[in-house]
């Protein structure tokens, strides 16, 4: 069976998720439904990270093995067009390897996360940002950010429900940065934990409005605890922005 590598646009904000769930559409759903009126036997659609509801992509990868051979850019429009009107997008389709797996072959993900900072409310980026109305110090953000980067347990910012086997990550990037009202957050990292990043910008974001201290932070991390967590940021500003292979 021919296997393809998609890459794949969504705004997460209607869906339960990448996953398929009992309790509602996932982003994988919509495209396997696709798949099955496209393909007599198509195989499962598998993601390279388990985003959760209400979280974005601009770069999500899968891949799925079809019973016959299809031309790429043949195969992505008749996906797009199956699609219509959810807002999933195939941007690429590429035949791929046998051994290519959209999971374990992944060895970096990339996310962004986008803090608006301002008064007002959010009219374009509803459900597309986190909005925090105190003013933040990106600086210390940024400085205490890089206090997280490398091998750590991340005990503290792991979800209770989280099924990792090990606690502990590598992580290769955690930067803060200010562009006018936005606050963006980038994490990259082999594999992260269940709301890892989510965690970790809420962190942040006690010490950008100075609640937290740098060194707050630090002892967060330090104790393993997950009650130690300074909040879970809103799924709405978190981007998968790339996957390296």
């Amino acid at each position: 069976m021919p296997r393809y590598k998609l890459v794949i646009e969504y705004d997460g904000s209607d869906y339960v998720g990448w996953q398929r769930q009992a309790n509602g559409l996932s982003v994988q759903e919509v495209i396997e439904r696709a798949l099955g009126r496209l393909d007599p036997s198509p195989g499962g659609l598998r993601g390279a990270g388990r985003t959760d509801a209400g979280v974005h992509a601009a770069a999500q990868v899968g891949h799925v093995d079809l019973s016959r051979e299809w031309r790429p850019d043949k195969l992505r429009e008749a996906l797009n067009a199956q699609m219509r009107p959810e807002k999933v997008a195939i941007l690429e389709v590429e035949a791929a390897d046998d051994a290519f797996d959209a999971r374990f072959s992944a060895k970096a993900r990339h996310y962004r996360y986008r803090i608006v900072n301002r008064r007002a409310p959010l009219t374009f980026d509803f459900g597309r940002a986190w909005l925090v109305k105190r003013r933040l110090d990106a600086g210390a953000m940024d400085e205490a950010a890089q206090l997280l980067v490398g091998r750590h347990d991340f005990s503290t910012f792991r979800d209770s429900e989280c099924q990792a086997d090990n606690p502990v990550r590598t992580l290769d990037r955690l930067d803060v940065v200010r562009e006018g009202d936005e606050i963006h957050v980038y994490a990259s990292a082999r594999a992260f934990l269940h709301r890892q990043v989510r965690s970790m910008v809420g962190s942040l974001e006690h010490v950008g409005s100075g609640k937290w201290s740098a060194a707050d932070l630090k002892a967060a991390l330090d104790s393993c605890d997950r009650a130690r967590c300074g909040q879970v940021a809103p799924a709405a500003g978190l981007y998968l922005i790339a996957v390296d292979y």
